[in-house]
């Protein structure tokens, strides 16, 4: 019965979306890629409670260039790209800022996190130009399956499979798979292979033990 609903749910969420999917696919068409889906994940974020995550999820499986099953896009977030992804059974907190990245699926994002892609995105090499007028470069990053984002996290590289990024992390290079990675900038102290609990390990310092936790919990499923 509790799935019964759930399903019901879901397919009534879709429906309800149609008229602002169909509004920001016009918008797209007519030259404004970003502009739609930046303007209508700022609408959708104000959603509270179960009736926003599950609108989001909706509109953003038509939006997005994926939006996986119960993905769980939570309050406040924005998208500024709508050919980022996410994947299945991922759950994104409160607050975030989502660019142009691949999250793939099971990946758990704490609240206040900042995906975005990479610290070249605008030149600084001229004086009598702007910043915001100097051509940058946009560089592709991808948060690999069951990595776990801590909260207040900067991610500006690719995170990869099975990776822990602690709280208030600065990511400014590439992490590469099983990494435990903290600090600013992140350097990777733990591979997690070698890990029998990765919260009660021993081996884990306190300090190291209190900067992997975010203090969130999934509700993707």
């Amino acid at each position: 019965m509790k799935s019964l609903i759930k399903r019901t749910l879901v397919i009534v969420a879709h429906v309800m979306v149609l008229p602002a999917v169909a509004a920001c696919l016009a918008l797209r068409a007519a030259g404004g890629k970003d502009t739609a889906i930046t303007g209508w994940s700022q609408a959708f974020s104000l959603i509270p409670g179960t009736p926003g995550v599950l609108l989001r999820q909706a509109f953003f499986s038509w939006t997005l260039a994926r939006c996986g099953r119960d993905a769980c896009v939570s309050f406040g977030t924005l998208f500024s790209h709508s050919s980022a992804e996410v994947g299945n059974s991922t759950y994104i907190g409160n607050y975030c800022s989502i660019g142009d990245v691949q999250i793939d699926d099971d990946v758990l994002i704490a609240s206040h996190v900042s995906i975005m892609n990479g610290c070249r995105q605008h030149g600084i090499g001229r004086l009598d130009v702007p910043v915001r007028e100097q051509q940058g470069a946009c560089e592709p990053i991808t948060i690999g399956c069951d990595s776990w984002i801590g909260e207040r996290a900067t991610v500006a590289a690719s995170v990869g499979r099975h990776c822990v990024i602690g709280a208030g992390a600065l990511v400014l290079s590439p992490i590469p798979d099983y990494a435990v990675a903290v600090g600013v900038p992140a350097r990777v102290i733990k591979d997690r292979r070698h890990l029998t609990d990765p919260i009660s390990d021993s081996r884990l310092d306190p300090p190291t033990q209190l900067a992997l936790s975010p203090g969130e919990s999934s509700t993707a499923g």
